[in-house]
C-alpha cells in the first residue's frame, strides 16, 4: 500500500512539474481582446492524464500544488488573495474532477479520457466564470468583441471563453489521440 502511495505521489510531482514547464510555452490571448490575461496552453494535459490515472483525490491534489506554483512561479497575475485562489488554486484543482472517469468506459467504447478532460476543463472554467461574475465584476466593461450592453455575467462568459474554449478542444483532441497509448502504459505502470 504504502508503495502504491509514494508512486502515485512521485508521479503526481513528475506530472505537476511538467505542467509548470508547459506554463512558460503559450499563447496569451486574454490581453488582445482588453482583458486581464488568458492563454492556449497545454498545462492542463499532465493533469488530466494524472486525475485520469490515479482518481480524484490524487487530481484534486495535483492541481491545487500546480495553481499555486503557478501563479508564483509563473507570472500569476491577481487583483487580491481571493482572485489568486479562484483564478490558480481552486481553478486548476477542479481540472483534477477529471479523474471522476478514472477507468471508466463509455458505451463499451474507451471514450473516458476524452470525455475526463471535458468534464475536467468544465470544472476549471466555472471557477474562472464565477471569479468574473464576483471578483472582477467591478472591471467589466458593458462591450466586448463586438457585444455590447453586456452584464457582468455574460462578459464574465465570454471574456473566460476566448481561452478556456481553445484549451478545452486541444485538451480533448489530444486526450482522444492519446488515450490507446496511455492506458497501456497505465497497465504496465500499474
Amino acid at each position: 500500500m504504502q508503495n502504491k502511495n509514494l508512486r502515485s505521489l512521485t508521479e503526481g510531482a513528475v506530472m505537476v512539474a511538467l505542467s509548470l514547464a508547459l506554463s512558460y510555452l503559450k499563447i496569451p490571448i486574454g490581453l488582445a481582446f482588453g482583458g486581464f490575461g488568458g492563454s492556449i496552453d497545454l498545462v492542463m494535459l499532465p493533469l488530466l492524464v494524472y486525475a485520469l490515472h490515479r482518481g480524484l483525490g490524487w487530481g484534486l491534489g495535483a492541481g491545487l500544488v500546480f495553481g499555486t506554483l503557478k501563479y508564483f512561479f509563473a507570472n500569476g497575475a491577481a487583483l487580491n488573495w481571493e482572485s489568486m485562489l479562484l483564478d490558480y488554486s481552486v481553478a486548476y484543482m477542479f481540472v483534477g474532477f477529471a479523474g471522476l472517469l478514472r477507468g471508466k468506459r463509455i458505451e463499451g467504447r474507451a471514450w473516458a479520457m476524452p470525455v475526463g478532460a471535458l468534464v475536467g476543463c468544465a470544472a476549471r472554467f466555472v471557477i474562472h466564470y464565477l471569479s468574473g461574475i464576483t471578483i472582477y465584476a467591478e472591471y467589466f466593461e458593458e462591450s466586448f468583441l463586438g457585444a455590447s450592453g453586456l452584464t457582468p455575467a455574460t462578459y464574465s462568459l465570454l471574456y473566460n471563453g476566448t481561452y478556456m474554449l481553445p484549451n478545452t478542444v486541444l485538451a480533448v483532441i489530444l486526450c482522444a489521440l492519446l488515450e490507446k497509448p496511455l492506458r497501456l502504459l497505465f497497465q504496465r505502470i500499474d
